[in-house]
C-alpha cells in the first residue's frame, strides 16, 4: 500500500502548479490590489480543512500575494469563535466554516455576504475558472430562497456504514456466525442483522483475546455529537425524519400535538441505539466523530457508522490506520418501509454532511476573501483535495483518473456517494437548530448514562422542544 500522505502532497503540488500556470494572469492581476493583505479564517481541524491550510492556502498566496491565516481548531471552539465574532461585528475572521446544519440560522441573522451578488457587483474579481454551476447539488444547501449562494462548499460526504472486510471474510467467523444465526455473515441490511453482527464480534473478541467490539457508537455523554448521531444518522434508518418535528403542523414535536419526536419509531430507535453500547468499546461514551474514526482505524470495532470525511485515511493511510486494505463500504441498515418513503420523497436514510466557507458581513477584507473562495472552488484543485479527504463538491471530480483510482482503494465510496448520495439528506432547514438541540440534549445525555429510559428521555425531549419553539415564537 502506498504511503498515502506523501502521495497526496505530490498530487496536490502538481495540480497547483498546473492551475497556477494556466491562469496565472488573472490571479496575479486580481491580487495586485491586495498584495500584502492578510485574510483570516476559522474551521474545524478535519482532513478537508487541513488540506486547505497546508496546500490550498499557500498556493493561493503564491498566486496572488494575499496571505492566509487559517485557524483549524476543535468543533466547539470553531463555532464559538465564529459566532461571537459575527455577533460583535469585530471582523476578526474574513471567512468562516458554515456547516450545512447551521447555515439557516446564519441566514436568518444576516451574518453572511451574498456571494452571488458580490461577484455580480465586482466583475473584475470574477475568476474565469470559477462557476457555481460546476458544484454538485450540495451547493443548494447554501442558497437563500432567491437562489443566491452564501457559501462555497469545501466538503460534502455522507455518514456511511464501514465494516471490516478481513473479519467478515474470515472463514472461521463466517462458519461460526452461520451456525449461530442461520444466515450468512455479510454487511447488515436490517437492524436485527446489525445487532446480530455486533453481538457476534463482541463475543468473538472476548473468545479470541482481541481488543475487538461489535460496533462503534458515537455516544459522548456531554457533547452534541451523540445527539447528532441519533437524530441525523440512526433515527432516519427507523423512519424518524427532521428530528420528529412537523414544521407544517405548528412545529409539533410531541405525539400528543401531532409530532413524532417521542413516537413509537423514535422510541424503538433510541432503545436500539442505547443497546448498541453493550457491543461498543469503552471509549464510546466519550466519543465524538473524531474518536469514532480513531476507534475504527485502530481495529477496535467490526463495523460502525463513520463520517465519510474520515474514510480515505482509515482505508488507505497506513501511517494512521491499522485496517488499511480491509475497509468495506455499505449503506446503513434500514427498517421496512424506509426505502419506499425515501423513493417517494418523504424520507432519507442518513446524513449528507459537509460545509462551506462564507464571508461574514463583519469581514474587513471582503474582496480579497472573495478571490480566495473562488480559488478553492475551481475544478482544477478538486482532485487532490478529494484524494486527501473523501469530500466531493464538484461533479467533474468523480471522473478524474486519480480519484477513480482512489475510489477502488475506498471500496467504491466515491461511486456510492455519486449514485446513492441523493438517498441521504442534510439537516432540516431550521433557523432554531442550535436552540432546540441545546434544550433537548440534557435529557438525551441522561439516557446515555442510564438515568432515563429511552421512552422517558424522548418524552421529556419532545416537551422541551415544544417549550423552546414556543418561547422562540415558532409555535403559536
Amino acid at each position: 500500500m502506498r504511503k498515502f500522505a506523501a502521495s497526496t502532497a505530490l498530487t496536490a503540488i502538481a495540480m497547483m502548479v498546473g492551475a497556477s500556470a494556466a491562469h496565472a494572469d488573472f490571479w496575479s492581476d486580481a491580487g495586485k490590489a491586495y498584495e500584502g493583505v492578510t485574510i483570516r479564517g476559522v474551521s474545524e481541524s478535519t482532513p478537508p480543512s487541513n488540506y486547505v491550510k497546508d496546500v490550498l492556502a499557500p498556493a493561493f498566496t503564491e498566486a496572488t500575494g494575499i496571505k492566509v491565516e487559517f485557524e483549524a481548531t476543535s468543533w466547539d471552539q470553531m463555532y464559538d469563535k465564529a459566532i461571537k465574532d459575527m455577533e460583535a461585528n469585530t471582523g476578526i475572521y474574513d471567512f468562516v466554516y458554515i456547516e450545512q446544519d447551521i447555515v439557516y440560522s446564519y441566514l436568518s441573522r444576516d451574518f453572511l455576504v451574498d456571494l452571488t451578488k458580490a461577484l455580480a457587483d465586482n466583475p473584475d474579481l470574477k475568476a474565469p475558472t470559477f462557476n457555481f454551476d460546476e458544484f454538485t447539488s450540495f451547493i443548494d444547501y447554501f442558497k437563500n430562497d432567491d437562489g443566491d449562494v452564501f457559501g462555497v462548499p469545501m466538503e460534502a460526504f455522507v455518514k456511511i456504514y464501514l465494516y471490516r472486510k478481513d473479519l467478515f471474510g474470515d472463514q472461521e467467523a463466517k462458519d461460526a456466525f452461520k451456525a449461530k444465526y442461520g444466515y450468512d455473515l455479510a454487511p447488515a441490511t436490517t437492524h436485527q442483522q446489525y445487532k446480530d453482527i455486533a453481538d457476534f464480534f463482541t463475543q468473538w473478541g472476548k473468545d479470541h483475546d482481541m481488543e475487538l467490539w461489535g460496533t462503534t457508537v458515537q455516544a459522548h455523554s456531554g457533547h452534541p455529537a451523540s445527539w447528532y448521531e441519533f437524530f441525523e444518522s440512526w433515527g432516519p434508518t427507523f423512519g424518524v425524519y427532521n428530528w420528529g418535528i412537523d414544521a407544517s403542523n405548528n412545529y409539533a414535536a410531541s405525539v400528543a400535538n401531532g409530532g413524532s419526536m417521542n413516537g413509537p419509531k423514535a422510541k424503538e430507535a433510541l432503545a436500539y441505539w442505547l443497546d448498541l453500547l453493550n457491543d461498543a468499546p469503552p471509549e464510546a461514551t466519550q466519543s465524538t466523530w473524531d474518536e469514532v474514526a480513531a476507534t475504527f482505524a485502530a481495529g477496535r470495532a467490526a463495523q460502525g457508522l463513520v463520517y465519510g470525511e474520515n474514510a480515505a485515511w482509515i482505508a488507505a493511510d497506513d501511517t494512521k490506520s491499522n485496517v488499511v486494505g480491509n475497509v468495506g463500504v455499505a449503506l446503513p441498515p434500514l427498517s421496512d418501509g424506509v426505502m419506499a418513503e425515501v423513493e417517494g420523497g418523504t424520507g432519507y436514510i442518513g446524513y449528507y454532511d459537509g460545509g462551506a466557507f462564507g464571508i461574514p458581513h463583519s469581514s474587513k477584507n471582503k474582496e480579497a476573501t472573495l478571490l480566495f473562495l473562488q480559488y478553492i472552488g475551481q475544478d482544477e484543485v478538486q482532485p487532490g483535495w478529494a484524494i486527501a479527504a473523501p469530500r466531493i463538491t464538484h461533479t467533474a471530480t468523480y471522473a478524474d483518473p486519480d480519484v477513480m483510482k482512489m475510489d477502488a482503494e475506498l471500496d467504491g465510496y466515491y461511486t456510492l456517494l455519486k449514485d446513492k448520495g441523493p438517498l441521504f439528506a442534510g439537516a432540516p432547514p431550521y433557523p432554531f437548530h442550535a436552540q432546540v438541540r441545546e434544550a433537548t440534549a440534557p435529557f438525551f445525555y441522561e439516557a446515555i448514562i442510564g438515568q432515563l429510559t429511552a421512552d422517558e428521555a424522548l418524552d421529556k425531549m419532545a416537551e422541551a422542544a415544544e417549550a423552546e419553539l414556543t418561547k422562540l415564537g415558532y409555535r403559536k
